[in-house]
């Protein structure tokens, strides 16, 4: 069965996603119940939060651990879970070599350890469900889109939305089991026999925004800095207009 969202109007701005000030600006205690491995070097770690206030897909949260000796150390996390009414949320990390939160996350982590976060926060690349969406991501960068996708399914949305996905090999592209025929592949070092490897190029755009849905796509771009570059040259260049392509770059 397919719904139709019609999003709350808190939701429906356009450009921007009205974000609670209280939510985004207090702390709350979260507790590890759960650690999912999803590559070599990512993990999901499922937290509860029994004060939080909902997400919109897309949108992220702060992140604080603070020491015995009352040092801490934040960070910015996408949300990777749907919104739903569970009180959980998910967050998928890469074990960055010398990262500080995600090192002891990925090493010392258990189910039981309790963290601080704060939000969601920052509307801007946030997708309610209204519009077509095409998310271009790679590595991490998949973490946000596949908010999105997850939210899609479990709405059984009518709207289209269509992934496209780029990572250095199949044993490194998170969330591989979950993918179905939303979503396209890219694997630029090492790719499955009968599968052409390389760098995400105009021939893996342009089918896609040849089969634009009427009105046209919203494109979220997320990944590192070379690659969200990359990816919205490779999308204006098959035309998606510069203001409809919204972009999350981390490094």
């Amino acid at each position: 069965m397919t719904e139709t969202f019609t999003p709350p109007t808190r939701f429906a701005v356009p450009g921007r996603i009205a974000v609670s000030a209280p939510a985004a600006s207090v702390w709350q205690t979260a507790t590890l119940t759960e650690i999912r491995r999803e590559t070599p070097r990512a993990a999901t770690y499922r937290l509860a939060v029994a004060g939080w206030p909902g997400h919109v897909p897309g949108q992220h949260l702060m992140l604080r651990l603070t020491a015995e000796d009352g040092c801490t150390a934040q960070r910015h996390y996408s949300i990777a879970s749907a919104p739903d009414d569970s009180g959980h949320i998910e967050l998928t990390l890469d074990h960055v070599d010398g990262g500080e939160v995600s090192g002891w996350f990925h090493t010392v982590a258990r189910p039981g350890d309790r963290v601080e976060v704060r939000g969601p926060v920052s509307g801007f690349f946030a997708w309610p469900g209204d519009r077509p969406a095409l998310l271009v991501g790679a590595g991490s960068g998949v973490v946000p889109l596949m908010s999105m996708v997850r939210y899609h399914r479990a709405r059984g949305l009518s709207v289209p939305l269509r992934l496209l996905v780029s990572a250095r090999c199949p044993e490194e592209l998170i969330y591989a089991r979950e993918f179905g025929a939303e979503t396209t592949p890219v694997f630029t070092r090492r790719a499955p026999d009968g599968v052409p490897g390389g760098r995400m190029t105009a021939a893996h755009v342009a089918p896609l925004l040849a089969e634009a849905p009427p009105g046209g796509w919203e494109a979220y771009v997320c990944g590192s800095n070379a690659f969200a570059e990359h990816a919205s040259r490779l999308l204006v260049g098959a035309g998606q207009p510069v203001d409809r392509i919204r972009i999350e770059r981390f490094g």
